[in-house]
């Protein structure tokens, strides 16, 4: 019982969507982009914090309620600790699902053509960027990826 309880919470935590620049959402493919030739002027690590979208608290409540309704001798005890335990499974849920969708990301520091620049951060990907380095600014709905320049 403890292994399919540990499953669900992995199963329900799995949903969690990538941000990286190496994958391209469903709704973003077969649309116009728009493409800007631009320079680095410097690239920093940085960490986007994980999202709680509560997927997390539910599935932690879930799994350790059910967990605490199977210890105690009496119903009332039981009760008590499946209260207990759906508590306790939510905030360790919320947790688990805060880290489990914190990345390691970059903030890049752009310098477009014409002069304007622009700060992106986007989660690490295949590709590693250094100062002076041609880069195309990427824009597909409202999303901005950098990618290197083929050109260099």
């Amino acid at each position: 019982m403890k292994r399919f309880l540990m499953w669900a919470l992995a199963l329900a935590l799995a949903g969690c969507a990538t941000s990286s620049p190496d994958v391209i959402q469903r709704g973003d493919a077969q649309r116009l982009s728009t493409v800007v030739d631009a320079v680095v002027l410097s690239v920093r690590t940085v960490t986007v914090e994980g999202s709680q979208s509560g997927a997390g608290a539910v599935a932690g409540g879930a799994v350790g309620g059910i967990a605490g309704g199977g210890v105690g001798g009496g119903q009332r005890e039981a009760q008590i600790i499946s209260i207990l335990g759906a508590a306790a499974g939510a905030v360790a849920g919320n947790v688990i699902e805060r880290n489990a969708t914190r990345e390691e990301a970059y903030e890049i520091l752009v310098q477009l053509k014409n002069g304007d620049r622009r700060a992106i951060v986007q989660a690490k990907g295949t590709e590693v960027f250094q100062a002076g380095d041609a880069v195309l600014v990427i824009t597909t709905s409202g999303k901005v990826r950098v990618t290197k320049s083929p050109r260099q």
